[in-house]
Formats: C-alpha cells, sequence, structure tokens
C-alpha cells in the first residue's frame, strides 16, 4: 500500500503537490484557531507561537531520537497543548483586548527565546531529516487532516462546543447556567494549541526547514484571516477559508510586486459584501433537511 501511495505522490506535479500539502497544514491550524476565536470567542493574535513549538519539538525529536512520526507528532501536539495551558490559565480571565494583546505578547517573547536557544540553532534554524513512516508525506498530511475535521466536527456538536458557544455569547448568562468558563476556555486553548502543534510538525517535515521568523506575527494573521474569511465559528467555513488563502497567492504569483496589494483587497473586498465569512451564519444541516424534506415530499405526492 505504501509503494502504491509512494508513485501516486511521484507521479504528480510537485509545484502542485506542495499546494496540496499545505492546504491540509492551513486546514489543521485554522481549525484549532477556529475553536479558539470563532467557537469560544477569544481573540488569539499569537496563534503561530503554539505552531512554532510544534514544530521545534518535532524537528528535534526526529533528529535526536528518530522516534515513530505519529509518536512525535503526539509529543510536539502535547507540548504545545502544555505550553498554551501554561500561559492561558493567567491571561484567559482576561478578556477582548486585552486578552489579544496578551497573546501577541507571549507570541514575540516566545520567538525572541527560539531564536537565542543553542538548541534550534539560534537564527540559522533547524535542517528536519525525513520522517519516520512509511506513508508519503501528502497522503499522512491528508490523513491526520480529515481526522482533525472529525474531531473538530464531533468537539463542536457536543455538549462541550454547546458550552463554548454559550460562553462566546454572554459569559455571565453562562455561568449563571453552571458553566465554569475558565475551565471551559481554557481546555478549548489546550485543543486548540494542540491542534497548532500538530500542523507544527507537519509543516517542519514537509518544508524540511524552519527558522523561528517563520513563526512571526504575519503568520499568526495569516490563520486568523483563513478562519474570518470562512466565517467565525464554521468548520467549512474554516476548511474553505484555508483553501482559499492558500491558493490565492499562488494564482497571483505572475503579478510579482502587485500581488500582496491585490491579495489584500481582494480580502477587503469579500468582508465588506460578505462580513460574516464566506460561510459564517450558513447551516449545512438546515439545507440538507430542506432538500432532503422536499424530496421526500415529491415522493409521497
Amino acid at each position: 500500500m505504501a509503494e502504491v501511495l509512494q508513485s501516486i505522490a511521484n507521479s504528480m506535479d510537485p509545484y502542485m503537490l506542495q499546494i496540496f500539502v499545505n492546504i491540509g497544514i492551513a486546514i489543521i491550524l485554522a481549525l484549532g484557531l477556529n475553536l479558539i476565536t470563532g467557537v469560544t470567542g477569544q481573540l488569539d493574535l499569537g496563534h503561530a507561537a503554539y505552531m512554532s513549538v510544534g514544530a521545534f519539538t518535532a524537528a528535534i525529536i526526529t533528529i535526536r531520537f528518530n522516534l515513530p512520526f505519529s509518536v512525535n507528532l503526539l509529543i510536539a501536539g502535547t507540548l504545545a497543548a502544555l505550553v498554551g495551558l501554561a500561559i492561558g490559565f493567567p491571561i484567559l480571565r482576561l478578556t477582548g483586548d486585552y486578552f489579544a494583546i496578551a497573546t501577541l505578547g507571549f507570541a514575540e517573547i516566545l520567538k525572541v527565546i527560539f531564536l537565542n536557544l543553542d538548541i534550534t540553532n539560534k537564527a540559522l534554524g533547524l535542517s528536519v531529516p525525513p520522517p519516520n513512516t512509511s506513508i508519503p508525506m501528502p497522503f499522512y498530511v491528508w490523513m491526520v487532516t480529515i481526522l482533525v475535521i472529525v474531531g473538530v466536527t464531533f468537539i463542536q456538536n457536543s455538549r462541550f462546543g454547546r458550552a463554548l458557544k454559550a460562553i462566546r455569547e454572554d459569559e455571565i448568562a453562562a455561568e449563571t447556567m453552571g458553566i465554569n468558563s475558565t475551565r471551559y476556555k481554557n481546555q478549548a486553548f489546550a485543543i486548540g494549541c494542540f491542534l497548532a502543534g500538530i500542523g507544527g510538525g507537519l509543516y517542519a517535515h514537509f518544508i524540511a526547514y524552519i527558522n523561528p521568523s517563520d513563526f512571526a506575527f504575519m503568520k499568526s494573521i495569516d490563520i486568523l484571516n483563513m478562519v474570518v474569511l470562512g466565517g467565525l465559528g464554521s468548520i467549512p467555513g474554516a476548511i474553505l477559508g484555508a483553501g482559499v488563502l492558500t491558493i490565492a497567492p499562488e494564482f497571483l504569483r505572475f503579478m510579482s510586486e502587485y500581488r500582496m496589494l491585490v491579495y489584500g483587497a481582494l480580502l477587503v473586498f469579500l468582508m465588506v459584501f460578505r462580513p460574516n465569512g464566506l460561510l459564517g451564519g450558513v447551516d449545512f444541516r438546515k439545507m440538507v433537511f430542506r432538500i432532503f424534506g422536499k424530496r421526500e415530499k415529491k415522493v409521497l405526492r
């Protein structure tokens, strides 16, 4: 099976394969931030920091211990979640702009730490060897992506997910109904950081080289744009936003110097005409019920 997948990967265009993998990694990162910002309502401007924790952890484990890649990713995600919990306990009591500024400050601190650590090779970064897995990297990334989509869907539709939405809508009202908002926000933050760590581990092994500067403030903004563009709190929206904002810069490469200008103008245009995001406010379950309901009525007639 692994040989068949490898032959398929070898037959694909390398450029298209890279875009394909980048979309999968972007979806994982966007779904993690969507749980924090879209579902729970906490504006996180430092999501790339947890991605960097996962990326450097996964890279160092591969270089020094060469563990199975699945174990490597779990360790990277877990460490990113623990870092998220460590910073989450003091700052999740903050709200609004104060929380956003705190996450931004932490992300910058973490970047400076990585730039001065010997184990991360300081500003020179790390060259990452191939992962210890028999499955080709593109298929491995999308296997993880599908698992993340299923897992996040289950979380959002569970009692836990409904509690997070209640906190987003009105935290005081949620607490009067018996919801421990601090505990729920910490748990959501840890899960989002865990997914960021996994995305970072996949990114490090696919790119094969990482540098602390790769996880700067603009990387966090890119992930946030995916969530906002797709629609806050919407899983299909996060997936669509990640796909659109990963592909768009590639299609605009022919414009050279004006590429980012057009890219920004497109974002502004979409936000003006779709302020809730591309799929914000769209209830797919109701749409499915309406479609199948109409079909059932036609059959009965």
